[in-house]
């Protein structure tokens, strides 16, 4: 039965039309376990991806040679025609002035020319490949960062994680999975060290291909991840652990789950209920759902909230039983009244981008100014 939700939403909508509480509810139900792409996605945050920043140089270097950007680039194609030193500061300029796919061309000749030069220079020279990824990130150009990325004669241009992972945001946004799971494939190819973001994507990528292969990607770097002594970022047990529900694997789910230090989330809480109805643990599936509507919980305490098709599975587990049925529709209309229940999908949820770090660390800046006196506050607190 773990295919009740797994297997797409249509199905849900038929058989809950009957359900007094969940029929309206799934009727404007978004999302489904099996659509391929849905709406658009962007896994990454902006800390990372860094478009905002990259958008603000551009400005800077266009404000910098304004009425001079025709010459600038004759003087690229002429330094390119007669096979003439591309430098590092005409490269940089050149990529943040490209505003059209035309000009990405010439900027590609541009890359070739200085990596065949500069290929075998020392560890720490300036790194091109984020800029490139940037500016295709930009101009919607997945196809041109593909082709760059996967090219053996640009082979250590993109020595670093940072640009296989603004590529694969980008294909997964687009919904080109495979063609993302092919980076992935490239980055290990070229001995490219993994980090937090490179297995949050991974296992994204690879709950969406929903495939047999997938699912042994998956499972592997998860292993070597554990061997190395890798850190895994909770979202990526997220992705696992869905993963394995989308592949009735139940025992590997609650082992995905296992994992997962801190449990106090809205996607785990939806988890949580999954693997409790798959594993057939109904009455403390039921439990769970009635400690979720404490009526004694503060307002000031966020309360667990559930998704339509998550309580729609739940739901069908519990037909068998006319006792814990009863008692789930009460809980159902507690949840429903306190607005507990959301039309979004596990797969909306799970694919949401996460809240982004650099903001918490704006905030805090400004807290440690007075906005009456404008000078340094002296808490004792921030001194720690």
């Amino acid at each position: 039965m773990a295919t009740a939700v797994l297997g797409g939403s249509n199905r849900i909508l038929r058989e809950a039309a009957g359900l007094p509480l969940l029929s309206a509810l799934v009727a404007v139900s978004p999302g489904c376990w099996k659509c391929p792409q849905g709406a658009r996605r962007y896994l990454l945050t902006d800390d990372i991806v860094q478009l905002q920043a990259f958008q603000q140089q551009k400005l800077a270097t266009g404000y910098r040679i304004y009425g001079e950007k025709d010459t600038y680039f004759r003087t690229i194609e002429e330094k390119l025609a007669k096979t003439s030193l591309i430098l590092k500061d005409e490269l940089k300029t050149l990529l943040h002035l490209c505003q059209t796919k035309d000009e990405v061309e010439l900027a590609k000749k541009a890359i070739y020319r200085y990596h065949a030069e500069n290929k075998n220079v020392a560890f720490g020279e300036f790194k091109f490949g984020p800029i490139f990824m940037r500016l295709c990130y930009e101009l919607d150009l997945e196809a041109s960062a593909f082709e760059l990325i996967k090219d053996q004669a640009l082979h250590g241009f993109f020595s670093e994680s940072t640009s296989f992972n603004i590529l694969m945001d980008m294909l997964f946004n687009k919904g080109q999975y495979e063609r993302a799971l092919e980076v992935l494939l490239e980055m290990k190819q070229q001995g490219i060290k993994f980090n937090r973001e490179t297995y949050f994507l991974a296992f994204a990528i690879c709950y969406k291909l929903n495939s047999p292969e997938s699912c042994k990607i998956c499972t592997t770097l998860l292993e070597d991840a554990q061997l190395k002594g890798d850190q895994m970022p909770r979202k990526a047990y997220y992705f696992a652990v869905a993963f394995a529900l989308k592949q009735n694997d139940v025992v590997k789910a609650r082992s995905y789950f296992s994992q997962i230090i801190n449990t106090e989330s809205r996607i785990c809480n939806n988890l949580k209920l999954l693997l409790q109805a798959e594993s057939g643990d109904l009455d403390n599936l039921v439990q769970t759902l009635e400690r979720a509507v404490d009526p004694s919980a503060s307002d000031f305490v966020k309360k667990p909230e559930f998704c339509v098709e998550v309580l729609s599975t739940a739901r069908e587990k519990l037909e068998d039983n006319p006792t814990l049925c009863i008692w789930f529709e009460e809980i159902m209309a507690k949840l429903q009244a306190s607005g507990q229940v959301t039309s979004l999908s596990l797969d909306d949820l799970l694919c949401q981008t996460p809240q982004s770090k650099r903001r918490h660390t704006q905030l805090l800046k400004q807290k440690q100014v007075s906005r009456r006196t404008l000078k340094p506050l002296h808490s004792a607190l921030l001194a720690e």
